[in-house]
């Protein structure tokens, strides 16, 4: 919920008992193409066939046999077969390298390692698919959970389905926020401004009347009115005229940094490669076994999973923020949502209960309190679920409006008139009445000074007490035969005031505590007078430093300096446009912005903050707009949603840094072997057999149990490459140890020197995933997952017996083997003291720097 009546969208129906003459509707079964105006003209369109009652609806038997005949209300999406999807999997450089390796194998009659090289490209190619089959599933998972639904006329009665079981025929209700589920025509209500500006880029929303065409895809903006569905799915206008675009989605800065790694290593391992295949054949190294070797040195030290990892990670990273009620609209956001600083929060219903309770209404005009209450519930909605209207309506004392009061128009609330208007006939005599805030029913009202001091004094000693008001008037309107006639109506007079007290959500204050200690600020935003948030704020331990939006931007440029604008604890009489200012003025000062909102012009603030969240109740509008859907109310959903991406973050930071060291160790360890000592320390079967076996722990980073930074993370280049080059040399340095060792000191034949450096580099390589999760000491919780610490120690145990019984390499037996893990562990908590010792240096040098731009800051400031 967005925060009062100068900032909410009223997000409800409302119907009028008499039907409009509108022309007849279309033909259920066909699309009114033929008939229909183009999106960008607002001309009505002829008379149409078979019109539905839009008193009753379809019936629902009906409306079952049309889905069944024309198909679900959805744009038919291009997908893979999902053999060709698999079969894709050998298809590419990648899977070229493995399939030439395998002919060579066979070419040469090495029937072991042909076997070898077979299963690995079947496993690369079906872990692959896997993966990608569970991400698809979960990304599909949560874009149903964001699916559309429409209030639809069946039976009789009013209800909500699903969007896509929409047919022709249907009577819909369409109101301010809602995006336009179907091509319709409209029936029935007084107006309606549409936003088509997806459908032909045009700026400004286009009003519309009964008999008009609107269009699947295109926004309510303004207004409120009944249409009757003419076309579904692939029949709309949006479905004829647009091409479905496979969007891939963006790239998050996180995403791009690997990938630069990744294209480093690729580039870094195919010229040691060729190096290696240079200085062999100048050797006289035998052809075939050489490019054999070659071909799998290639493959293996290329981060083949890295695109898998990558989206598997943040899968099931979203599947998690979904269980805790907070949907990923784009999985990219995850990154950003990790790195938020500043959360620019709403404060009803996400710090405030948005349980409204009345006060002794302040009187003016009115007769008495029963007047002034009649009058504000009848420019409310009685079957709606606002909570401005419920506490309006709940004053009456359960008193029902009598059945002498007949409402013949109503202007729902919207963010632009900011207030509620209703045109009532009570007894026989019509007039009107309005409520909304303030300041706007007194811009109406145009009441003498004595009125304008009386109501601000009284809104300034509630709102001081924690109260926020809404204004009530009235003015009667003059009945001709032609109908009523506003022109003849008599002055608004200024009822009165109404109270209303919205207490703090019970975890709001323990909240905003957890938020500080995560490095979060939290600014509140509200519509509400700034007296009301400083007590709401200060109340909940977030300040009071309370800036009115008005006087901070004028004209929606920065009126005061950006430094206070950045210290303020929160904003009051907040519009939708200054939304959009407030996050681009704190972006411009460096800071990660997550910003909420529930209505349709809030969408530009959602679009430009790093992270749009719409809240719990928004607008159809507002949920298309954000990156991260709250489907609970509070902001307690909103941290946790933090503290989890914050988890996927370190998974993809501990893969990354893996990853590199992992390529250096070998890589690096492998060429300097072959060039310096002209010794090959692994056989192509046991690099072969090493990708495989690292292709499983690798796959449970993305469940591992990653710890929670307790301040804000971005992606961090330099301390990636520096952890991932130092524990890649001394793995080399590791390597080279145990190579000297075997050969000078226990005089071991190449054979077995090979296998005992195959299960060094096993053993030693999955130890780093332990190493890589965190930043201390490895018996820091978090401890690792079950699914990681499984997968890592049954595929070190498989290929610990692979080396002691010699499964397609030279065996070592039990004692070799018992000795390469005790040597493992002990290098393993040497790069651990190394690892821990880095990382101070890093935190040392950046608290330096950080002490250093503190001080030239203050220093530029004072100047």
């Amino acid at each position: 919920m967005s925060d009062d009546l100068e900032g909410r969208d009223n997000n409800h129906s409302r119907h009028r008992a008499t039907p409009s003459s509108a022309p007849a509707p279309i033909s259920p079964k066909k699309s009114s193409s033929t008939s229909a105006s183009r999106p960008g003209t607002s001309a009505s369109s002829g008379p149409l066939e078979n019109p539905t009652d839009i008193q009753t609806g379809l019936a629902t038997a009906d409306a079952q046999n049309r889905l069944a005949s024309d198909g679900p209300n959805v744009i038919a999406e291009q997908t893979q077969n999902v053999w060709w999807k698999l079969l894709s999997y050998f298809w590419g450089p990648i899977p070229w390298m493995i399939e030439v390796a395998a002919i060579l194998s066979a070419a040469v009659q090495h029937w072991a390692d042909f076997a070898i090289i077979l299963i690995m490209l079947l496993l690369n190619a079906g872990v692959g698919f896997w993966q990608e089959f569970k991400a698809d599933n979960a990304i599909a998972a949560l874009k149903n959970q964001l699916a559309l639904n429409a209030r639809v006329l069946r039976d009789g009665k009013w209800r909500e389905i699903p969007a896509r079981d929409l047919v022709c025929g249907d009577i819909v209700s369409l109101r301010l926020g809602n995006i336009i589920p179907a091509d319709a025509r409209l029936v029935d209500g007084d107006y309606l401004a549409v936003d088509q500006s997806a459908l032909t880029g045009e700026s400004l929303p286009v009003d519309k009347k009964a008999g008009d065409d609107v269009y699947s895809g295109s926004i309510a903006k303004m207004g409120e009115m009944t249409a009757q569905v003419t076309a579904t799915g692939m029949n709309t206008y949006f479905g004829k005229t647009a091409r479905l675009v496979q969007n891939a989605g963006n790239i998050s800065h996180f995403q791009k940094a690997v990938m630069r790694i990744g294209n480093f290593l690729i580039l870094s391992t195919l010229g040691l490669v060729a190096i290696i295949l240079t200085v062999a054949l100048f050797r006289g190294d035998p052809w075939f076994e050489t490019v054999l070797f070659a071909l799998i040195l290639t493959v293996a030290a290329i981060p083949v999973a890295l695109p898998a990892v990558l989206s598997v990670t943040m899968a099931v990273g979203a599947e998690k923020l979904a269980r805790l009620k907070a949907i990923v609209s784009r999985l990219v956001a995850i990154e950003e949502l990790a790195g938020i600083d500043i959360l620019c929060s709403d404060k009803t219903g996400t710090l405030t209960q948005n349980r409204l309770t009345l006060g002794e209404p302040i009187i003016l005009a009115a007769k008495d309190r029963d007047d002034l209450l009649l009058a504000a519930a009848l420019a409310s909605r009685p079957e709606g679920g606002d909570a401005i209207d419920q506490a309006v309506i709940g004053g009456l004392n359960g008193q029902a409006i009598s059945s002498s009061c007949q409402t013949t128009a109503f202007h729902p609330f919207d963010p632009v008139s900011k207030r509620a208007e209703a045109t009532v006939i009570c007894d026989g005599k019509p007039f009107q009445v309005a409520k909304g805030a303030p300041q706007v029913i007194l811009k109406l009202v145009s009441p003498d000074a004595a009125i304008v001091k009386t109501v601000s004094d009284a809104v300034d000693d509630m709102a001081a007490r924690g109260y926020r008001t809404i204004g009530v008037a009235r003015r009667v309107v003059a009945e001709t035969s032609t109908g009523m006639d506003a022109k003849d109506a008599g002055a608004w007079q200024f009822l009165g005031l109404l109270p209303l007290f919205d207490p703090p959500r019970e975890d709001a204050a323990q909240t905003v505590r957890e938020a500080a200690a995560m490095g979060v600020d939290i600014k509140m935003v509200t519509g509400d007078h700034e007296a009301i948030a400083r007590q709401i704020a200060t109340s909940l331990g977030m300040g009071h430093n309370i800036l009115p939006a008005d006087q901070a931007f004028g004209d929606g440029i920065p009126a005061i300096s950006a430094a206070a604008i950045e210290q303020a604890d929160g904003y009051a009489r907040v519009f939708p446009e200054h939304k959009y200012a407030i996050v681009k003025e704190l972006q411009d000062r460096g800071h990660i912005i997550g910003m909420t909102g529930d209505g349709v012009n809030d969408a530009p603030a959602l679009k430009q903050a790093d992270v749009g969240i719409a809240v719990s109740g928004a607008t159809d509008a507002a949920r298309a707009a954000a990156d991260l859907v709250l489907t609970a109310p509070g902001l307690s959903v909103i941290t946790t949603a933090i503290e989890e991406a914050r988890r996927i973050f370190e998974r993809m930071g501990s893969y990354a840094t893996y990853r590199i060291s992992e390529t250096i160790r070998v890589l690096l360890f492998m060429t300097i072997s072959i060039l310096v000592f002209n010794f090959y320390p692994v056989t192509a079967v046991m690099i072969v057999l090493l990708a495989l076996l690292n292709d499983f722990p690798i796959m449970m980073i993305a469940y591992d149990n990653a710890p929670v930074s307790p301040r804000p993370v971005r992606w961090d280049m330099a301390t990636t490459l520096t952890m991932s080059c130092m524990l890649g040399v001394l793995g080399v340095v590791a390597s080279f140890l145990l190579f000297w060792i075997c050969e000078q000191y226990l005089h071991l034949d190449r054979g077995l020197i090979q296998s005992l450096i195959f299960l060094k580099l096993l053993v030693a390589g999955h130890l780093t995933i332990y190493l890589t999760r965190n930043k201390g000491a490895i018996w820091h919780k978090p401890w690792p997952s079950l699914k990681l610490f499984i997968a890592t120690e049954i595929t070190q145990i498989v290929g610990t017996l692979a080396a002691v019984y010699g499964w397609f390499i030279t065996p070592v037996g039990w004692k070799y083997a018992l000795l390469i893990w005790a040597y493992a562990l002990i290098w393993f908590v040497i790069n651990s003291g190394f690892k821990i010792m880095a990382y101070r240096l890093l935190a040392y040098r950046e608290a330096r720097q950080a002490r250093h731009i503190a001080r030239m800051t203050d220093v530029f400031h004072s100047h």
